[in-house]
């Protein structure tokens, strides 16, 4: 059985290859995915010829996306987003952070990031701050910071700590006594 087979790239396909490419690929991607939408075929010269000024728009195109991605990692860098989010009072969300929710939180902010090119180092479950991963190519990656927050005001712990002596015995705190009012003048008559 044939583990991997040669074809022809009919259209540009995603990290694999651009139109004209001969590439090598597994069967079953090529049988279950390729094949079935007529982005590939297999390898003929009187093919790849008549193929030649599609590739060239497809590397001028190439290019032209490579330029648009260098400017946007650059506008990238040090962007900072805020995402409210429901939690309990522990600040565990319910549900989680995921890559579209970045993803449209950076598309409100006007930067054209796709959900698969937001890298998450691990699942966001928990209110905080979050260094994620933008990758638009393989050498075109920027970090972008993810504040967290829930979205209501948070009961704080207001119990007061407990002290202990050395023998393990609770210190008893004297309460505060309430400041005594000043006594109230008679009234001249």
């Amino acid at each position: 059985m044939v583990k991997n087979i040669q074809l022809l790239l009919l259209e540009n396909v995603d990290n694999l290859g651009i139109v004209g490419d001969v590439v090598t690929v597994r069967a079953g991607y090529a049988r279950n995915y390729l094949l079935p939408r007529g982005l590939a075929t297999t390898p003929d010269e009187a093919l790849i010829a008549s193929l030649a000024e599609k590739r060239k728009q497809a590397e001028i195109e190439q290019g032209k996306l490579r330029i648009e991605r260098e400017k946007l990692i650059q506008r990238l860098e040090g962007v900072e987003v805020t995402m409210e989010r429901a939690c309990n009072d522990l600040g565990l969300l319910y549900g989680s952070v995921t890559q579209q929710d970045i993803s449209g939180a950076l598309r409100t902010l006007e930067f054209d990031v796709k959900p698969r090119e937001v890298r998450l180092p691990q699942v966001i479950k928990r209110l905080g701050q979050f260094e994620v991963n933008i990758k638009l190519a393989s050498d075109l990656e920027q970090h972008i910071t993810i504040y967290v927050v829930a979205d209501r005001q948070m009961e704080g712990d207001e119990r007061e700590e407990m002290e202990f002596d050395n023998e393990g015995n609770l210190i008893e705190k004297e309460a505060p006594k309430p400041k005594a009012e000043p006594a109230a003048e008679p009234a001249a008559s």
